[in-house]
């Protein structure tokens, strides 16, 4: 399979990065076993990049499946503000990871604006004490916002861009598709590397899968496109896709026919609002006596489950 250097350090990825989230509690919850199973084949045949994060709660299949294999390059995240909060998330994803090294750790801000590197001045300040002592090799952020990317092109200790980018611009903040390609060119010519999140707009997009994941495969200044697995169906896909080879009809049809799983709420609701400000899209809004769902912008992230106190929503 193809591979890119990303940005100014020696990050070698390939082209298709295997993303975590979907097969974790937020989405999907399919058995470690079968996740694994599904990262290591991914390793066996090429890849070499894999996206997590925190909060996803996805580090134990990944452990699993590459406890041996530490030339693999894992990109996780954190939502921690302070020095203290970040200090934990890394020792939790050492030792959860089974990694000394964590390869690419995100500011983990997919709502925030510009301000974001001062007011989580802790966090970021952490990070970088911890690539000084070798422990994080490089430093990112994952976001939704096209100001959030301009600004971390001028940011000398970014090193990496997570940002979304699709061809229909679905979950763009302050933004669409094309100030967002912009914003990355700028980024790249920073000497940032980048690669992309939520290419198929968390499902949207899937009647049009080859010509999604084209659309941004063609933007030069992205090194990988990290596309979420959890069937077997899709990863064969993804590597045939990504290594140029011939897609059968019957495994393309079967990648099209995916039913995609949308949050909803259940019965009791106390209207406290955390899942509308936690939702990176914009998707939910609140209504007489519960939150609203406008499932035209929701792009399936899963984000909104964990941050219930009441436990009040489920994919399905």
């Amino acid at each position: 399979m193809k591979k890119n250097r990303m940005g100014k350090l020696d990050l070698l990825v390939t082209e298709f990065c295997f993303g975590a989230l979907p097969m974790g509690p937020l989405q999907a919850n399919i058995p470690i076993d079968y996740g694994a199973h599904l990262i290591r084949k991914a390793w066996n045949h090429g890849v070499n990049f894999f996206d997590t994060a925190e909060s996803y709660q996805t580090y134990p299949y990944l452990q699993k499946a590459l406890i041996d294999c530490p030339e693999a390059i894992i990109a996780t995240k954190s939502t921690a503000s302070t020095y203290e909060e970040m200090e934990k998330s890394i020792f939790k994803a050492q030792k959860e990871l089974g990694r000394s090294l964590i390869n690419i750790f995100h500011l983990h801000a997919a709502r925030a604006t510009p301000a974001v590197f001062e007011e989580r001045k802790g966090a970021f300040e952490c990070l970088k004490d911890y690539k000084k002592k070798g422990i994080v090799q490089a430093i990112g952020i994952s976001t939704h916002a096209v100001d959030v990317v301009e600004k971390a092109a001028e940011v000398s200790d970014i090193d990496i861009i997570f940002p979304i980018i699709n061809i229909d611009g679905m979950g763009i903040i302050r933004g669409n598709t094309s100030t967002m390609v912009k914003a990355i060119q700028k980024a790249y010519l920073r000497g940032k590397g980048i690669y992309a999140m939520k290419v198929l707009a968390g499902g949207h997009c899937i009647d049009r899968l080859v010509d999604a994941i084209e659309f941004v495969r063609n933007i030069r200044e992205i090194s990988s496109i990290a596309i979420g697995v959890v069937k077997e169906v899709e990863l064969d896909f993804h590597l045939l896709h990504f290594n140029q080879q011939s897609i059968p009809q019957e495994l393309l049809n079967q990648c099209l026919d995916r039913k995609q799983k949308k949050p909803v709420i259940l019965n009791f609701c106390r209207k406290c609002r955390i899942c509308s400000e936690t939702c990176p899209s914009g998707a939910i809004t609140m209504g007489s006596d519960r939150p609203l769902i406008n499932y035209e912008k929701c792009l399936a992230c899963g984000y909104c489950l964990p941050v219930c106190p009441e436990f009040n929503i489920r994919f399905a």
